[in-house]
């Protein structure tokens, strides 16, 4: 039987790469085709307290996911107290494995009303989310932070002990500060402080865009595992053993399959709007001319894509006289 890499309280985790939760992409079609090339669990993307306790129906979709990919840690965020301890409540009906609170969103309309990485900038409050949580439920409750609000203020290590003092049971670390958003270098060093600091599993972020960086961030800083972000949008092989570089060939049928599971959890016509941001990526893999890419880009009719798609995986000369005789993209709106 497999060893665990680690454990988040009880639950074992069996492997040390993980896909990030990113809000727009982390949902249940590229989080359960990562998980199925070898990421080691699976985070939602982040979901407001408040939606959740309105019971919002996009919320609970953003929330669903397939019991394959477990463990499974539903990401929310919020300002209040009450409203974090309430909606994380309210998620134990979903039955996921972990509960997160987000602090490392940088976002203006998040950051700048106290959520996410606005939380940073006050530790004792930190610690009392991470109390009332972690005496609420009967799940491991986790956390995602930066480094600190700005290069002023890098009080990581203080966030860390709040954390970890106060039941937390993981701390995933982005190696940026909130003022840097995704700018300049993911600093590394503070996540290897973080890990020498506390006893708790530490999750490296940032920058890792290869197999081969996710090693080296585990070997400079002793964490327990890396989340892989932006790198794995339209590259589910990162998380496969090794640097693997699929041919071109290998790469449509993935991309048929992460559409169709699109398709059916969005209907076709939103599916193909929202997969457009993956596709781009994907495409980038095919080496396609920039004269052929666009029609894949505009499409929103489903068939006409995995036409278009199909007749890239046949060859080059195949795929420019099949793609000639498809009929031209309908117009999209918006």
């Amino acid at each position: 039987m497999a060893t665990p890499a680690f454990h988040i309280g009880s639950i074992p985790v069996y492997g040390r790469r993980i896909l990030a939760p990113m809000d727009g992409f982390s949902d249940l079609p590229f989080r359960a085709l990562c998980r199925r090339f070898g990421s080691a669990m699976s985070y939602t993307s982040f979901v407001n307290a408040a939606a959740i306790l309105s019971g919002s129906a996009a919320a609970r979709a953003a929330l669903a996911f397939d019991d394959q990919e477990r463990p499974v840690a539903a990401q929310i965020f919020d300002d209040d107290e009450t409203r974090l301890l309430g909606a994380a409540r309210r998620l134990l009906e979903l039955s996921p494995d972990i509960v997160d609170v987000n602090m490392g969103c940088s976002s203006r309309c998040v950051a700048g009303r106290g959520a996410g990485a606005g939380l940073l900038r006050d530790p004792r409050k930190i610690g009392r989310i991470l109390a009332a949580l972690s005496a609420a439920l009967p799940i491991p409750v986790t956390a995602k932070i930066r480094l600190g609000w700005d290069d002023d203020t890098r009080n990581y290590l203080e966030v860390a002990r709040a954390i970890e003092d106060n039941g937390g049971r993981l701390i995933a670390v982005h190696g940026r500060t909130k003022v840097q958003a995704y700018t300049g270098a993911a600093d590394w060093a503070p996540i290897g402080e973080i890990k020498a600091a506390v006893r708790i599993p530490v999750l490296g972020n940032g920058d890792i865009a290869s197999a081969q960086d996710a090693e080296r961030l585990m070997q400079r800083t002793g964490c327990d595992g890396v989340m892989i972000g932006r790198a794995a949008i339209g590259n589910p092989w990162i998380f496969l053993a090794g640097d693997a570089t699929p041919e071109p060939r290998q790469v449509v049928p993935i991309v048929l399959e992460h559409l169709e599971h699109m398709v059916t959890c969005y209907g076709a016509v939103r599916a193909v709007v929202l997969f457009r941001k993956h596709l781009s990526r994907y495409l980038d893999r095919l080496a396609l001319p920039e004269a052929e890419r666009r029609p894949f880009l505009t499409t929103s009719d489903a068939s006409d894509l995995r036409a278009r798609l199909t007749a890239v995986a046949a060859g080059p000369s195949s795929s420019r006289r099949t793609i000639q005789r498809l009929p031209a993209p309908a117009a999209v709106v918006g």
